[in-house]
């Protein structure tokens, strides 16, 4: 039988854990092991972890308290290089802010993976208003932008195809270990947004596949596991944008990409407040200051 490993990076993760907890205890698929990353260790957290491990069965867990918040890419590493360590077969990474209301998620993801698939994404709908978040996606190298299909849209029969698909973010997405093992991991300096991007990109460019099945759902409680920072997210969205161009994409594209993303930044600088236009500003320098 596969062993997965499930890795989740947690920061102020405290309100979502126990339907999280839930989700994972009633898969019908029992061999794996729970990888807790804490970037945002306290006694609170623990005794939490503590009554939701024993509200719920879990199989095998693992709770790796960080002295400082290292990022998600970091945080997602430490969880995989472990999943690796231990013999996992599968990764799955995700977010502690989703809820799963199917009991098969994991057996029918490995069941695909016994089919040839190497990179699965489920259908992922917002937590609140069961709009779509996620129905697959695409990379936009032109905008240097993945792309969600039908983001904010009631569910619909093209949003029912499986199919292979060029982007989806790591909020829910199963990965056979021989994909780390080729592409590498995480590229920490990310921090957070993008580094997903950035490992798709690579796994593409590396000839695997990623794979959209429809019949999976997840429930995503945006921002649950960033928090609601909007200079946070202007910062390091920005910053990253301009490392990804600079690390992934050449020759015209390249150029395309650096024109769009200057060009919209200067009317977002117009519509944004004093400290989002510092951020803007400085995110836009130091992307280009990240060593490659």
């Amino acid at each position: 039988m596969a062993k997965i490993g499930l890795v989740t990076v947690l920061f102020k993760s405290d309100a979502v854990l126990p339907d999280f907890f839930k989700s994972i205890a009633k898969q019908t698929h029992k061999d794996y092991i729970l990888y807790l990353v804490d970037n945002s260790p306290a006694l609170l957290s623990d005794k939490i972890i503590e009554d939701c491990l024993s509200e719920n069965t879990i199989t095998q867990h693992r709770h790796k308290k960080n002295t400082e918040n290292i990022g998600v890419a970091e945080g997602n590493n430490i969880g995989i290089r472990q999943a690796l360590a231990d013999d996992c077969s599968h990764i799955i990474l995700l977010n502690n802010d989703i809820e799963l209301e199917q009991d098969f998620v994991f057996s029918n993801m490995l069941a695909l993976c016994e089919k040839g698939k190497k990179i699965i994404v489920p259908k992922i709908f917002y937590y609140d208003t069961r709009k779509l978040w996620m129905a697959g996606g695409s990379m936009n190298k032109c905008r240097a932008l993945g792309i969600h299909y039908g983001n904010g849209k009631d569910d619909a029969p093209e949003y029912n195809i499986a199919k292979y698909i060029t982007y989806a973010p790591t909020c829910f997405m199963m990965i056979e270990s021989c994909v780390f093992k080729t592409v590498g991991l995480m590229d920490s300096k990310y921090f957070a947004y993008y580094d997903d991007t950035d490992f798709v990109f690579r796994a593409l460019q590396a000839d695997y596949k990623m794979y959209y099945e429809p019949a999976l759902t997840v429930l995503h409680k945006v921002s649950s596991s960033t928090g609601s920072n909007p200079t946070f997210y202007v910062y390091y969205s920005n910053r990253n944008k301009i490392y990804f161009i600079r690390k992934n994409l050449k020759g015209i594209v390249k150029l395309v990409a650096f024109g769009t993303t200057f060009f919209t930044r200067a009317w977002y600088y117009l519509k944004f407040d004093n400290e989002r236009r510092s951020n803007l500003a400085q995110a836009l320098r130091d992307g280009f200051n990240i060593p490659l």
